[in-house]
């Protein structure tokens, strides 16, 4: 039964690959949410600009996270150390990618203020 799911085994590389699902997933609604923020506050070029820019960012800082747990996967940390990792790093993601793109909006306001 074990070979027949193999992700349901614990182990630090188990959270490796979830942690990339989860890099995905965050990802995807970040760009979503960062989009849907902008449109709806009438965002100018230059906000669509800032998009971009906030998508490369957040990719490289994926990326990052992604090489971390490569890592830690073959560290030989205990696994109650790993599991207390996992779930500040899944919730530091998550709430960086939720709450991030709720900047767009002093920053369209300010812009609209600014250029009408």
């Amino acid at each position: 039964m074990a070979t027949m799911f193999p992700d349901r085994a614990t182990g630090s590389d188990n959270r490796a690959r979830r942690m990339n699902r989860h890099l995905a997933a965050a990802l995807v609604i970040f760009a979503l949410l960062q989009i849907f923020v902008v449109a709806m506050t009438g965002g100018s070029l230059l906000l669509h600009f800032g998009i971009i820019l906030s998508l490369g960012l957040f990719a490289g800082m994926a990326r990052a996270l992604e090489r971390r747990w490569e890592r830690l996967s073959i560290s030989g940390l205990p696994d109650q150390g790993l599991a207390t990792r996992y779930r500040m790093d899944v919730l530091q993601l998550w709430g960086l990618s939720l709450l991030a793109p709720l900047l767009w909006i002093p920053v369209a306001t300010i812009m609209n203020a600014l250029f009408g």
